[in-house]
Formats: C-alpha cells, structure tokens, sequence
C-alpha cells in the first residue's frame, strides 16, 4: 500500500502524521528517506507529538539515538544515522535490541543502515521540490 501527500505547509504534517500514527501496528520502523533539509526530523516532532510525546523532540545527530516517552508512557525511539561511517557503529549502539523490540523507532539516513532494517518496515520517502517549499511525501509499507 502507498500513500502520497502534497505538503506546501508546516500545518499539513499533521496529517501525515495522523496516518503513519495508524500504521503503527503493520510495524515498529519508520524509515524516513530524504536529502538533507527535507524535513524528515520536522515530520518526525509531528509524529511524535500526535503520539503523546511531550518533550522536545530533536534529530539525535551526534548521539544517534534519542529516546522520547509518551503520556502513556510508551517509548519511541528516534534514530540519525548520518554521521555513521561504518556500518559497525549501528552493531555497536545494539540496533537489534531497538530494531526487534516491541518500541516504535524512527530511523532518519535508513538508507545507512539498509541492511540491518527488519524484513517489514515502513518506508517514509520526502521528495523536495526544487522551486518551492513543496514536500512531496510518499508512505509505503514494505512486507
């Protein structure tokens, strides 16, 4: 299934947002696609905010991991993986034990570690018009 959205507002995240929010059960990684600047950590704050988080969400650039807790005490995980050289660094923060949990992980730069993602996943892809503010958004469950 593929879901396309046109964004020309920061007032439209929200509801993309709303639609991965319901996709949370086909599975637990959100792998969010885009060249720098596309807005993939601003899409993530939405999400995360529809999903009960209340603390500042921020892309976890030098950390690689930030770990948010919604109002139901739920654990979202959000990942950036842009600063990783080796895909060793991935096996050394322990992905398996994120990636195979039961906890929602938004992974930012998947396209760093492709090959650890699990066989299903949620594939998040932001395409930047080149003359405007337009974020051509696409959402893909992959089996």
């Amino acid at each position: 299934m593929i879901m396309k959205f046109e964004v020309d507002h920061l007032d439209q995240l929200d509801d993309v947002a709303k639609t991965l929010v319901a996709l949370q059960g086909v599975a637990n990684v959100f792998a969010f696609y885009g060249p720098m600047g596309a807005g993939k950590t601003t899409l993530i704050k939405y999400l995360c905010r529809r999903l009960g988080v209340e603390e500042e969400v921020s892309s976890p650039t030098f950390s690689i991991v930030n770990e948010y807790v919604t109002v139901d005490n739920e654990v979202v995980y959000h990942f950036d993986f842009y600063r990783i050289n080796k895909i060793e660094e991935a096996y050394d923060i322990g992905y398996e034990n994120y990636f195979f949990s039961p906890y929602l992980c938004l992974v930012e730069w998947p396209e760093k570690v492709e090959q650890l993602l699990p066989k299903a996943f949620v594939k998040v892809s932001i395409v930047m018009a080149s003359d405007s503010e337009t974020r051509w958004i696409e959402i893909e469950t992959v089996p």
